[in-house]
């Protein structure tokens, strides 16, 4: 098995090959393609590679699949007995990336 974990968006992901990760709105277009180098943990088969706090020699490639909305979060506020309700929705908008391959790069 070969996964990996990536630090995006403020958050740490695990990741492997052909899987979709979702995280906030990058600029890019879609279908364009994007290396990770902010990897925290990797493994390749047995072997485990451990970044302090990053591998310094390998990397991720993603592919923007699509740009969308998240799920709608209601933040309702009530003060009892004073007739003050407020309701506030928020969508926050999302990036798709598909993990292409992981690589280590030889003696860097």
């Amino acid at each position: 098995m070969e996964y990996a974990i990536i630090e995006a968006s403020g958050r740490q992901f695990w990741i492997e090959p052909n899987k979709f990760i979702e995280f906030n709105r990058l600029i890019f277009q879609v279908g364009s393609k994007i290396l990770v180098r902010r990897i925290l943990f990797a493994k390749n088969q047995c072997i485990h590679y451990l970044g302090q706090p990053y591998l310094s020699n390998t990397f991720v490639e993603g592919l923007i699949s699509k740009h969308f909305l998240g799920p709608k979060v209601l933040v309702f506020k009530m003060k009892p007995k004073k007739k003050y309700r407020r309701s506030i929705g928020h969508r926050q908008k999302l990036t798709r990336l598909l993990i292409n391959h992981m690589e280590r790069f030889k003696g860097v």
